[in-house]
């Protein structure tokens, strides 16, 4: 009962803003751009000879990595052998993180990647989260809206001050490059240059004597199937990931702009339930596909003969 009162808190305030955004017609093209807008040009203001942009999704990055800061600071400030509060809670996060990493990779391999997979579910999913926020869209610059009682309200943000950060393709293309970086080197660590390309193109199952010719025609071709499918990974989970935080960001600003103006974006109520369970679902799903690519290109394929 507690978190509907919140979620439709949440709406309330929301729909106060984007209140006429379905009944203005000077309002074209997409609810919510698909490039996020630059707020200011900071080469310009240092006097560069090069434009350095800052947008509103990197503004909210800033904001949700202070928060983040902040909230490790203190939990982790005065550790304690029995756990409390929000000690509890961060290791617990981490711990369950670590046993889905134990579950599908090597220890060694765990060792090198948990970093940055535990790192990529936490700051996703509460980017998520947050991007749930009444201020994020509803706060920015825009069409002052003379009808409204209330102060500074805008019939519609044409430029939002915040975004988040996974609602922006350049972050999620940015860590998906960031995963290709290290998956790469992390498979060469593990595999050795030579090792590498015999784990992609080699003959695989054992099979020794005259059948190996044949077939390595056949793994030759598989493995350039599989090298076509590692260059795509990357591209699947920033797309993956943009399309569904940036659908549901443009959901949300639609159902919050119909119906009259006396129901306050009551409409969205549902599409908000739905949107907490894809935050979650989301970062869940590229973190474990990250874990599952790098399982891929660090283990071992050849049969072991049983003890």
């Amino acid at each position: 009962m507690h978190r509907f009162r919140l979620i439709l808190g949440v709406v309330l305030l929301h729909g106060w803003t984007f209140s006429s955004l379905g009944a203005d017609a000077s309002h074209s093209g997409p609810p919510v751009s698909p490039a996020a807008p630059d707020l200011w040009d900071l080469g310009k203001a240092l006097g560069l000879p090069f434009p350095v942009p800052i947008t509103n999704s990197m503004v909210y990055t800033w904001l949700i990595m202070a928060l983040l800061f902040i909230v490790i600071r203190l939990g982790t400030r005065r550790l304690q052998v029995i756990p409390t509060g929000l000690q509890n809670a961060i290791e617990t996060l981490v711990e369950g993180l670590e046993n889905i990493t134990k579950g599908l990779l090597e220890p060694k391999v765990v060792r090198w990647c948990f970093p940055l997979v535990a790192t990529f579910f936490i700051f996703i999913v509460l980017s998520n989260l947050l991007g749930l926020l009444p201020i994020v869209g509803s706060i920015g610059w825009g069409k002052p809206d003379v009808n409204s009682s209330l102060p500074f309200a805008l019939e519609h943000a044409d430029v939002p001050l915040f975004r988040p950060p996974t609602a922006d393709a350049n972050t999620t293309i940015a860590m998906a490059g960031l995963y290709f970086i290290m998956s790469t080197w992390w498979a060469i660590k593990y595999n050795g240059i030579f090792g590498l390309v015999k784990h992609i193109f080699g003959v695989k199952g054992g099979i020794t004597g005259w059948m190996v010719i044949p077939l390595f025609l056949v793994f030759v071709f598989i493995g350039m199937i599989e090298v076509i499918s590692i260059l795509i990974r990357p591209v699947a989970l920033a797309m993956r990931l943009y399309g569904n935080i940036y659908g549901g960001e443009s959901v949300l600003t639609l159902m919050l702009g119909m119906g009259p103006k006396w129901l306050f974006g009551i409409t969205a109520v549902p599409f908000y339930f739905l949107e907490l369970v894809v935050a979650v679902v989301q970062a869940l799903v590229f973190t474990v596909l990250c874990i599952a690519f790098i399982g891929t290109m660090c283990s071992h394929t050849e049969d072991t003969p049983a003890h």
